[in-house]
């Protein structure tokens, strides 16, 4: 059903939520998961894959640390960076490279903070076309 699983981190504890949902899942159906973190410093958005500063390097650790773990419970698990507005670059990836379902955690604002902070949760759930999982991080 679920043969390729994106799950979007933010290098954030809130990520805890969906890591363990997902891990659940994925052993459950024996699908392969996509760890996709986009960094949004200044270097990340100025330069891209040809940015350097510590927050690409603690942000790639974090996203080789998670595939650790998810591989560690026998979960076949990849890891991609990406530079610049996570809610693009999220939907960019779907429809280049395609999955059958999309993990996400949320923060779990209520309308106005919604408007205000341009949730990435909800951009991406309309611009793409596969099944989106938003799991509110407590």
């Amino acid at each position: 059903m679920y043969d390729k699983i994106l799950v979007t981190l933010e290098n954030t504890r809130t990520d805890q939520a969906i890591i363990k949902h997902v891990k659940l899942l994925a052993k459950a159906l024996k699908s392969r998961v996509v760890l996709l973190h986009v960094a949004t410093g200044w270097a990340a958005r100025t330069y891209g894959k040809d940015a350097v500063s510590p927050e690409i390097d603690q942000d790639t650790q974090y996203l080789r640390n998670v595939r650790d773990e998810l591989q560690a419970e026998g979960i076949a698990t990849e890891y991609e960076l990406a530079y610049g507005d996570p809610a693009k670059e999220i939907v960019k990836w779907v429809r280049e490279r395609g999955c059958d379902l999309v993990a996400m955690s949320t923060h779990g604002h209520r309308f106005l903070a919604d408007l205000l902070l341009g949730v990435t949760a909800s951009r991406v759930q309309h611009r793409i076309q596969v099944p989106v999982l938003l799991l509110r991080a407590d």
